[in-house]
C-alpha cells in the first residue's frame, strides 16, 4: 500500500474508532440510567397517599409532580422543566413542554387511581394491625379529572361501586379495586418511562434538525478504489417522501452521527462527525458487501419541510 494511502487510512480508522467509541460510551451511560428505578412505584403511592388523594385537577397534578412526586421517582429533570417559569415559546416547543405536561398529568392520574384502589383494598382486606380506612367515593371534580386523563377500562366500574357502597359485596369491590390497581400500575410505569426518556427524545430531535437538509456527499470505496458523488436529502423529523431513502437507524449525539441503511438486503453503517459549524460532515462507512471507505459531506441547502 502506498505510504500516503496508508497514512490516510490510519487517520480515517482513528476517526471512525473515535466516533464509535464516543457513541458506545454515551450508549453505555444511557443504558445505565435507563435501568429500572431502585424503588417500586407502589412504595411512592403509599408514601404520598394523602397528596395523591387530594389532586383533582391538571394544575394540582403538575404542582404536585414538580415539587415532590417527580423528584421522588427520579424524574427531577422533567419536574424542574415543568416548574420553570417564563420559558420562551421557541425553547418550550423545542423541549416539548406541552407533551411533557400531558405525560406528567397522565402519570399523576395513574398514581392517583392506583392510590384510590389501594385505599379500597385496605378497607375491604384490612390488616389486623391497623384500623381500616373508611371508603368514600371521590369528589365529582376528582372523578372528572381522573376520567379526563384516560381512557380507563376498569376505573368507571370501581367509581360506580363506590357511589353505592352500602349495597356492594366486599368481594365485588375488592375485584374491581384489584383491576384498577393493575391497570393504573401499568399506565404509571409506561408514563414513567416516557418521562424518563424525554431528554433522549429532545436530544435526538435536535440532532435530526441539525442534519436536516441537502448534502453533497463524496464517497470513496477502498474496496474497488472508486469515488462516487451523491446528493443526500435528510427530511425533517417525522416527515417521509416517496423516493427519498431514510436511514433504518439514526443516532446523533453532539457532533457524532451514526446512520444505518438497510435496502434490498444490503446494510451499510456510516460513522460521521459534524465539522466547521455543522456545515460539513466527514467520516467512514462499512457495508455487508465488503465495501469500506471514507465519506465527506457538504451542506448545499437548508432544511425544507
Amino acid at each position: 500500500m502506498p505510504k500516503r494511502l496508508a497514512t490516510s487510512w490510519h487517520v480515517l480508522f482513528r476517526r471512525h474508532t473515535a466516533v464509535l467509541c464516543g457513541l458506545w460510551l454515551l450508549f453505555t451511560a444511557a443504558g445505565a440510567s435507563a435501568e429500572q428505578p431502585s424503588f417500586p412505584l407502589a412504595d411512592v403511592v403509599k408514601r404520598h397517599a394523602a397528596q395523591l388523594a387530594s389532586v383533582d385537577s391538571n394544575a394540582g397534578a403538575l404542582a404536585a409532580f414538580s415539587t415532590s412526586i417527580g423528584p421522588a421517582i427520579d424524574l427531577r429533570d422533567a419536574a424542574g422543566t415543568l416548574a420553570a417559569k417564563s420559558i420562551p415559546a421557541k425553547m418550550a416547543k423545542e423541549l416539548g413542554v406541552a407533551e411533557l405536561s400531558a405525560s406528567a398529568q397522565e402519570l399523576m392520574a395513574a398514581l392517583a387511581a392506583w392510590q384510590l384502589a389501594d385505599q379500597v383494598l385496605q378497607a375491604v382486606e384490612p390488616d389486623a394491625k391497623t384500623e381500616p380506612p373508611a371508603i368514600t367515593a371521590p369528589s365529582g371534580a376528582r372523578g372528572e379529572w381522573l376520567a379526563a386523563n384516560g381512557p380507563w377500562h376498569t376505573l368507571p366500574d370501581l367509581l360506580r361501586l363506590m357511589k353505592d357502597i352500602q349495597q356492594v359485596q366486599k368481594q365485588d369491590l375488592a375485584l374491581a379495586a384489584n383491576r384498577v390497581a393493575l391497570e393504573a400500575s401499568q399506565r404509571a410505569t409506561a408514563q414513567w418511562w416516557d418521562l424518563h426518556n424525554w431528554k433522549d427524545r429532545v436530544r435526538l430531535a435536535r440532532g435530526r434538525a441539525r442534519l436536516c437538509g441537502t448534502w453533497q456527499w463524496v464517497i470513496h470505496n477502498h474496496q474497488n478504489h472508486q469515488e462516487q458523488k451523491a446528493s443526500m436529502l435528510f427530511l425533517p423529523p417525522g416527515l417521509e417522501k416517496p423516493g427519498v431513502p431514510t436511514p433504518a437507524e439514526m443516532v446523533i449525539l453532539g457532533d457524532s452521527v451514526y446512520l444505518r441503511w438497510e435496502m434490498n438486503g444490503r446494510v451499510q453503517e456510516d460513522s460521521l462527525l459534524f465539522i466547521k459549524d455543522g456545515t460539513r460532515l466527514e467520516g467512514s462507512f462499512v457495508n455487508n458487501a465488503g465495501g469500506w471507505g471514507s465519506i465527506t459531506g457538504k451542506r448545499t441547502a437548508g432544511c425544507q419541510p
